[in-house]
């Protein structure tokens, strides 16, 4: 396997969020002064993170993985590219000692990049930015046209605790100091749809976005309060 492949893999592992917390700090650091592995975690951000904007929650069979194993060995006889194969029969084993619902994510975002890049054309206009807690997978996944403004902040590994909720806020230098509360999202276990028809589509363009853990009833002091994880728009490529 050459260094460019390797390179490859670890930044497949780093965006899908099985790497354990020792590597992933490495690849944090190795990011910072290797261009190689940085545009290669870019890269796969872009082909990957569309996915979660485009699944439907479905309980998993209790054969889910015995099919998807039968998938790769299927498609390791027929694809020319047997390097990526290989990563995601890898990925897999570790997916199954992970917990039931990151399980789940993993085996989707698999089975979708063996049938497709993706099942449904997107638009030049649409963007997505993912929010990473440290050393997890996403914890939640927003999509946002451009054209129209509708968003949609999907959670994928979000837990919320209680007596609290989830906020989501904009921060850019055209809006002021301080971040702009854009309201409390749903819950942590279904979609929250917004309109920001107020905003130009250039500020929302390069605008840094963030979602706080808040009291229930969101900020009491309209400004973020409790811990934030943050995310900036990256276009969806088809």
């Amino acid at each position: 396997m050459t260094d460019r492949e390797d390179i490859d893999m670890l930044a497949a592992e780093y965006v899908l969020g099985t790497l354990d917390p020792d590597m992933r700090r490495t690849v944090d650091e190795r990011r910072s002064h290797e261009d190689d592995l940085n545009a290669a975690i870019a890269d796969w951000e872009k082909r990957l993170s569309p996915l979660n904007a485009h699944y439907r929650d479905e309980m998993p069979s209790r054969d889910l993985f015995p099919a998807i194993r039968a998938r790769i060995e299927g498609a390791r006889a027929q694809a020319d590219n047997i390097v990526e194969i290989d990563l995601l029969k890898r990925k897999l084993a570790r997916w199954r000692i992970g917990t039931f619902a990151t399980g789940a994510l993993a085996a989707s975002l698999m089975v979708a990049v063996l049938v497709s890049d993706f099942a449904t054309p997107v638009q030049d206009r649409q963007f997505v930015a993912v929010f990473h807690r440290d050393d997890t997978q996403p914890a939640f996944v927003m999509s946002i046209d451009l054209d129209t403004r509708a968003v949609i902040i999907r959670p994928v590994s979000a837990t919320l605790p209680e007596g609290k909720a989830y906020q989501l806020w904009i921060a850019s230098d055209q809006l002021g100091p301080a971040p702009k509360s854009l309201g409390l999202l749903e819950n942590a276990s279904v979609p929250t749809t917004r309109s920001l028809g107020e905003f130009d589509p250039a500020l929302l363009r390069n605008a840094t976005f963030g979602i706080s853990l808040e009291p229930e009833g969101g900020s009491p002091t309209g400004r973020p309060t409790g811990p934030a994880i943050h995310g900036r728009l990256i276009p969806v490529e088809h």
